[in-house]
């Protein structure tokens, strides 16, 4: 059986932790900041951990690298 293709987008924006939950970016931090209040440009610092809905799908885009 041929290896499965990893999603180019989904390598480029997502990781795995080692406990194999997703890491990844909040959104609402590329323009229109003007508009935008103070605490939510905080909280869109760093990275954030997925919800697990969205994470079962975001692993099946990256099928060989799950909790690495």
């Amino acid at each position: 059986m041929p290896k499965m293709k990893t999603k180019s987008s989904a390598k480029k924006r997502f990781r795995t932790t080692a406990t194999g939950k997703v890491r990844g970016n909040p959104a609402g931090k590329q323009h229109f900041l003007r508009r935008r209040p103070q605490k939510m440009k905080r909280k869109t610092r760093g990275t954030m951990i997925m919800a697990d809905s969205d994470a079962r799908k975001i692993k099946s885009f990256m099928p060989y690298n799950r909790g690495k």
